[in-house]
């Protein structure tokens, strides 16, 4: 085994649960407007279509075709099309609320504290992120994640997204890191991982779904204890 010096952490999906703190955020935005009472829509089903809209949106925006704002104007407001809700606010005032009231959720993923404390000791670790300066910190505070972590490069910071190359150069640049001793880990294969594998940085893919790949990562894992095995 290769001995690595840093790592490279994406956020979202990998350390921060997304999907369970985007839930609940949106599930008490429902009950505050009362959705239930003005759209035929239950909560699963007001979650199930932000999945569907958010996940279309930032891959456009990982792909350069749209820009921050963009996400905020059109993200509610599709939804709330899709679903035939009119509320009294904007839908870009929802997205502001949404997005003041989801990243203070705490949820990680099942062992993140552990396996932090444990590569703490004898790695730097760092985070590089499509995420935005403010919303990352955020996160990464209110779940108590954030001081476990040197450097933090996000697409924000980096005026880059992954899988570009500019975001993890700048990412090996500000932690004093070299590419041979550097490794990434993430969930997502075309930002993270294919990012990470064009750069020739050596790689982790988190893959709690057992998705299929046709391009075999460095290493992959399905929980985070197992970094314990691999690092």
């Amino acid at each position: 085994m290769k001995k690595y010096k840093h790592i490279f952490f994406d956020l979202d999906h990998t350390l921060w649960d997304y999907d369970a703190n985007a839930a609940l955020a949106l599930y008490e935005l429902y009950d505050q407007y009362e959705i239930s009472k003005i759209a035929d829509c239950t909560k699963e089903q007001f979650v199930a279509q932000f999945f569907e809209v958010n996940e279309s949106i930032w891959d456009l925006y990982n792909k350069h075709q749209i820009e921050r704002a963009h996400i905020r104007e059109r993200r509610f407001a599709t939804i709330f099309d899709r679903l035939n809700i009119k509320l009294h606010i904007a839908p870009q005032q929802f997205d502001i609320e949404y997005v003041d009231l989801c990243p203070t959720k705490e949820n990680v993923f099942e062992g993140t504290h552990d396996i932090l404390n444990y590569l703490k000791g004898n790695y730097k670790l760092h985070i590089i992120t499509n995420g935005f300066d403010d919303v990352q910190y955020t996160k990464m505070k209110c779940a108590k994640i954030d001081h476990y972590f040197d450097v933090v490069v996000t697409s924000e910071n980096s005026k880059s997204r992954k899988p570009a190359p500019e975001i993890f150069q700048l990412a090996l640049s500000k932690s004093g890191a070299t590419l041979q001793e550097s490794i990434m880990i993430g969930d997502n294969l075309d930002s993270d991982i294919m990012g990470a594998r064009n750069f020739g940085m050596d790689h982790i893919w988190f893959n709690p779904e057992k998705k299929q790949s046709q391009i075999p990562p460095t290493y992959e894992i399905q929980a985070l204890y197992q970094l314990r095995n691999l690092l």
